[in-house]
């Protein structure tokens, strides 16, 4: 019996002690899970956080290293004295291309598509290709706290029908500045062009555009925007020179199967307005652009 109690006596606290092991490994393995799944979710959300706090900084800078390719409509309401709607709807691919080492160049392209009506009389629309809007920014590749850029803006007579077109080729200067401070982006485009060859029998134009542009970035990718286009045409007479809308509009970037997409909308009432040609006294302005960055 003795020699019995002895194997006994050795045997259980071994079972005992391995026993003990494995459960401790268990508890420290699931202490571990438990500690390190919601430390890698919190990393992996915060990534996704600063990913679309840089993309939305990024889509609100025309001049940043990101291709982005936007559609946007805008519908123009109330013009003329029988009311009419406008639609145009605007087809705006952004490229920057590096040209050196310190500098890119940004090609943005406006191509509009547009339902124009007659604006003397009750019905009757002219639908198609507007005139086509090549500009160029040559602007630094590392931005500091002013972000520039300068280059020519283009108007080409791609128009498919007279009234959806100036009719004659306009080119003039283009210049874009901005600063970001915090969730802040705060700037301006402006450019002029002077018509000067085309149809004989169309008259000249020199206009003008300012768009200047605010933003306010909230959390989840949402963004406060004011972005009106304040227009004057230099050659007409002095009451009927301006067009300054004013508004405002939220928008969103936000991801589709892995693809970064931004979206906005906005209404801009025209305040100040010609005295007497047709004008819209408002407007409505959706857009949609898929995101393409080369920066990650």
């Amino acid at each position: 019996m003795s020699g019995y109690n002895l194997v006994v006596a050795n045997f259980y606290p071994r079972q005992m002690t391995s026993h003990a092991v494995r459960a401790s490994f268990k508890w420290a393995l699931a202490l571990v899970v438990l500690v390190t799944i919601p430390a890698l979710a919190g990393a992996q959300a915060q990534h996704i956080d600063d990913e679309i706090e840089r993309l939305q900084k990024q889509v609100q800078n025309p001049v940043a290293n990101l291709i982005s390719i936007p559609l946007e409509n805008d519908t123009n309401f109330s013009i003329g004295p029988f009311n009419r709607t406008q639609n145009v709807l605007n087809l705006e691919p952004v490229v920057p291309l590096a040209v050196s080492q310190n500098w890119n160049l940004i090609v943005r392209v406006i191509l509009p598509l547009i339902s124009q009506p007659y604006v003397n009389r009750p019905d009757g629309y002219k639908n198609g290709l507007g005139d086509l809007n090549p500009t160029l920014f040559l602007t630094p590749s590392k931005p500091r706290k002013i972000i520039w850029g300068v280059g020519p803006a283009v108007s080409m007579p791609t128009a498919t029908n007279s009234a959806l077109g100036i009719g004659k080729w306009a080119a003039g200067p283009s210049a874009v500045a901005l600063v970001q401070p915090g969730k802040w982006t705060i700037g301006a485009l402006t450019n002029n062009l002077w018509s000067f060859e085309g149809d004989k029998d169309r008259p000249q134009t020199n206009s003008f555009l300012l768009q200047y542009f605010i933003y306010y970035n909230f959390e989840k990718g949402w963004y406060f925007l004011s972005s009106p286009n304040v227009t004057s045409h230099w050659n007409v007479d002095p009451g009927e020179k301006w067009l300054v809308p004013f508004g405002a509009g939220l928008g969103r970037v936000f991801r589709i199967r892995g693809a970064p997409f931004n979206g906005q909308a906005a209404t801009y009432y025209s305040a100040i307005h010609p005295d007497t040609l047709p004008y819209p006294k408002w407007q409505v302005r959706f857009q949609l652009a898929l995101l393409l960055p080369l920066e990650k």
